[in-house]
């Protein structure tokens, strides 16, 4: 069914009700330790469940044959003017390179369009990220700065950054 599918994504709201799928997409995707499962989670909870109009979190779900193949989800960064990180981006690994990844992040820059003006990706410089880093800069993010040994020895954060000033409004 899915695995085989070569249907555009549709986008959607993040539900509740997608905790499951998105719990396997991010442990199928085989990078992240339990912690970092643990905090995508509380990410996920807090775009598909806000509480307040002070929300810390926004995403979107890509959906194809009534199937979540991917999501992403992003939030203002504390103290700054206009800047957003994107926290997270999975996409289920049987549907790498089918563009659904570039959908949901193009869905991100459209609904921030004229509210934000520099978009923030923080990743691992590790080799099993290579793909990753690869991604966004194919999307025109800039790699703009590396601290190494950050997240563990020999495992380097990777800063990336795109300016939507470029972006239709």
């Amino acid at each position: 069914m899915i695995a085989g599918a070569t249907i555009a994504p549709v986008v959607r709201e993040l539900a509740p009700a997608d905790r499951p799928r998105v719990d396997a997409m991010v442990r199928a995707a085989g990078l992240f330790r339990d912690d970092e499962v643990a905090v995508a989670l509380e990410v996920f909870d807090g775009v598909a469940t806000p509480s307040g109009p002070q929300r810390d979190y926004f995403g979107a779900g890509a959906v194809i044959e009534g199937q979540l193949a991917g999501w992403i989800a992003w939030g203002p960064t504390p103290c700054t003017a206009g800047t957003y990180d994107l926290y997270w981006l999975v996409i289920d690994p049987e549907l790498h390179g089918r563009g659904i990844g570039t959908v949901l992040v193009h869905e991100m820059e459209r609904r921030l369009a004229g509210t934000a003006r520099l978009i923030v990706v923080e990743t691992a410089g590790r080799s099993e990220y290579a793909g990753t880093r690869a991604f966004y800069e194919a999307r025109g993010y800039r790699r703009t700065a590396t601290i190494p040994d950050f997240y563990a020895p020999d495992d380097d954060l990777v800063v990336y950054v795109k300016a939507l000033t470029t972006l239709a409004r």
